[in-house]
């Protein structure tokens, strides 16, 4: 698993989540407080083997469920570092290149239980295999390692042990299938409903960067739906004015009875208006929000968000390295400039009224879709000059 993982609509109350490995080299690792909202949010889930056994440890007095001996371990204070269950990756991420420490601990308690090594050279094969970084722990590490320690005799009974059986000593792999029983099993303890989740406004932005749905024929993220209102639609300015005033009645200050723009005008002595004050944060999980925003989207603004989202997709495949903070800042005001058929002087409140809040906010969130926009005006010149 990984960041953003368990924002998955998919993923409702009731359900059972088993997290096992994960990635947290090449992507952002699953954080600590998305495992506490799906708990808060009625979802059962267990951690065991590897990341799984670590969060699990780390977030047991919150309700998550750890099995296993990797959890056990991490539990007790046996094992504590990271590193312990940590494996080089094949690029697609689907294999292990290396050998996780706390595999190379059970092989080495195995052997030793075997009489094959004793508690001194165990100790001292662990020390030596410790200090290999993970990434280079591999098979022939461990057999480079047994050869300086003079302990060949061990690395044959080990070599002769997985032949019979490739799982030799792979406490990570017996750990998820047990994680896998638990899962399906009635006698598990019951979900701890009400868990706090601290909405930070961290967690408010993984949320929302996350949050998606199919519609139409098209798999959209709803803040690249919300955002190319912000830019193409003319009449953007009064769907965030009727957001504000929504949020507005929300809050507690609504009970003073005066309005939005009323209490703007006292907060700043008449100077500015309440969207260049006010820049309250969407939650696109809010089917009101979304609703109030999105009322005007028609079938081709969706197919223009997915073509746009594609073009940023091949542009990143095009240019390896390429982020859209790399496109001009110039070339991106320049076409919202053109798009608004605004000033320069108009600039940071013509923004502000879309919900950009300024100028330069504006100019960095519209180029994810410069690629897209660009690719398509220059569709547009061709035809048109036949």
């Amino acid at each position: 698993m990984q960041h953003g993982d368990l924002f998955d609509p998919a993923i409702c109350s009731g359900d059972s989540i088993v997290i096992v490995d994960g990635v947290y080299h090449q992507r952002p690792a699953l954080r600590h407080k998305e495992i506490l909202a799906a708990i808060g949010s009625g979802i059962r889930v267990i951690g065991a083997a590897s990341i799984g056994a670590l969060r699990a440890a780390e977030l047991a007095p919150f309700g998550m469920l750890g099995v296993g001996r990797v959890y056990a371990a991490y539990a007790s204070g046996e094992i504590y570092g990271d590193d312990e269950v940590a494996v080089g990756q094949s690029p697609d991420g689907r294999h292990a290149l290396t050998w996780p420490l706390v595999n190379v601990r059970r092989v080495l308690d195995l052997a030793l239980s075997a009489g094959v090594l004793d508690s001194k050279r165990t100790s001292k094969l662990l020390a030596k295999l410790r200090e290999v970084f993970y990434p280079q722990r591999t098979l022939h590490a461990i057999r480079a390692i047994a050869r300086m320690a003079n302990e060949m005799d061990f690395f044959h009974w080990f070599t002769e042990q997985r032949e019979q059986d490739p799982h030799f000593g792979d406490v990570k792999r017996s750990d998820a299938l047990t994680a896998i029983r638990a899962a399906t099993t009635r006698n598990l303890p019951q979900v701890i409903h009400g868990t706090t989740v601290w909405n930070t406004s961290c967690f408010q932005q993984w949320a929302n960067t996350f949050s998606h749905v199919q519609v139409d024929e098209f798999d959209l993220f709803t803040e690249d739906r919300i955002l190319y209102q912000q830019i193409f639609d003319p009449n953007f300015s009064g769907k965030w004015r009727e957001y504000l005033n929504y949020r507005w009645r929300q809050s507690p200050e609504d009970a003073s009875g005066i309005s939005l723009d009323e209490h703007a005008r006292r907060v700043t002595s008449g100077h500015l208006s309440a969207y260049q004050v006010f820049h309250p944060t969407v939650d696109v999980r809010d089917e009101v929000i979304v609703s109030i925003l999105l009322d005007d989207e028609t079938p081709q603004d969706r197919a223009a968000v997915s073509a746009y989202s594609d073009a940023l997709a091949a542009e990143r495949m095009r240019r390896p390295g390429f982020m859209t903070s790399s496109i001009r800042n110039d070339l991106t005001r320049d076409t919202l400039l053109r798009i608004w058929r605004c000033t320069d002087a108009r600039f940071d409140a013509s923004a502000a009224s879309r919900g950009l809040k300024s100028g330069v906010r504006a100019t960095e969130a519209a180029k994810r879709f410069i690629p897209g926009f660009l690719s398509e005006m220059k569709e547009r010149r061709k035809e048109l000059n036949g």
